[in-house]
């Protein structure tokens, strides 16, 4: 009696297992979508459709693009949360809803660290330290001592309150010890343009749009934001380089999916979202963009967004940033 119910223990377990197997082999055997919360046309959008291309080469499926945008990207966050952790429904984000807005949202309806099983981080997109070449500071020293010299006269644009640029700004202050006054704009945009008008002095801003602006000459780079010299601008030095120790801010955009996807599923994805990261041709879209293929996968990326979600609420403590 007791082997009949061991026999059939086993039958049975081989029975889901080969079950859970033969589900991850046939995965994806219908059109998978990538929700982009943010509107179509940014650099989040351009990042996903290049990715959701490659993806539907590879695995002969419709890959679609799903733009959801809405309160600083928690309206399509939320909408993958919600959906069911088959692996069909995945997110592709910016920093925002996966590592700042918990700390500035109050009543944030998902917690990004259990909500969600990372993926993968797809691209980093480096930050650049850019002034006017009107003001009188050729190099990140220059410019501290200029603040220094006059407190809360030297403003900074941004995209936004609670923008990655915007944070960067912030830690700045913090890091230098100056006092310099923050100006959102609506869109990077129209700051950009400001910059270069010379109706604000600098700001931190994402290298496909800083570059440009450099090579004709309309602004001036003092520094990369990030931890590393940027292939894209070998000859700039980073912030801590260049006098700011301690001081680390990228903007980079990671593929995430529901927290309870199985883990065979999610492997599928890793591999083939590594593939794609891999390829030369996808390097270089991503350099064409001013962006850089991403190297973490799985759990690795989820240790990335919990050290950027310390280091961003501290940065949001520490200023006191609201959303509007």
């Amino acid at each position: 009696m007791l082997r009949r119910s061991l026999a059939a223990l086993a039958a049975v377990t081989f029975t889901l297992l080969a079950g859970v197997t033969g589900a991850a082999a046939a995965f994806p055997d219908r059109p998978v979508r990538i929700i982009v919360p943010f509107p179509a046309g940014g650099s989040n959008d351009v990042i996903a459709r290049l990715l959701a291309q490659n993806l539907q080469e590879q695995w002969k499926q419709p890959v679609i693009v799903d733009n959801r945008s809405g309160a600083g990207g928690n309206v399509g966050a939320d909408n993958v949360v919600r959906a069911d952790p088959d692996g069909y429904t995945l997110l592709l984000s910016a920093p925002g809803p996966l590592a700042i807005n918990p700390s500035l949202y109050p009543n944030l309806p998902y917690n990004p660290l259990k909500d969600f099983a990372p993926i993968a981080l797809v691209a980093n997109v480096p930050i650049v330290l850019a002034v006017n070449p009107a003001v009188k500071a050729t190099s990140v020293k220059e410019l501290i001592a200029l603040a220094k010299a006059e407190p809360g006269k030297l403003n900074f644009g941004s995209s936004g309150n609670g923008t990655t640029n915007h944070l960067a700004g912030e830690l700045f202050k913090t890091l230098a010890g100056i006092d310099i006054v923050h100006v959102p704009y609506r869109g990077a945009a129209p700051a950009m343009n400001d910059l270069v008008a010379g109706h604000i002095p600098m700001m931190f801003d994402n290298m496909p749009a800083v570059r440009p602006q450099v090579t004709a000459g309309k602004i001036r780079a003092l520094a990369v934001a990030g931890a590393q010299r940027s292939p894209l601008f070998p000859e700039l030095p980073t912030m801590i380089e260049a006098g700011v120790p301690g001081f680390d801010a990228s903007a980079w955009f990671g593929l995430v999916a529901p927290a309870k996807t199985s883990q065979d599923v999610l492997q599928v994805i890793i591999d083939a979202t590594k593939k794609a990261l891999t390829e030369p041709e996808m390097a270089k879209k991503f350099a064409d963009l001013g962006a850089e293929p991403g190297t973490l996968f799985g759990p690795a990326f989820g240790k990335f967004i919990e050290a950027e979600d310390i280091k961003w609420a501290k940065v949001i403590k520490d200023a006191n940033v609201k959303v509007d």
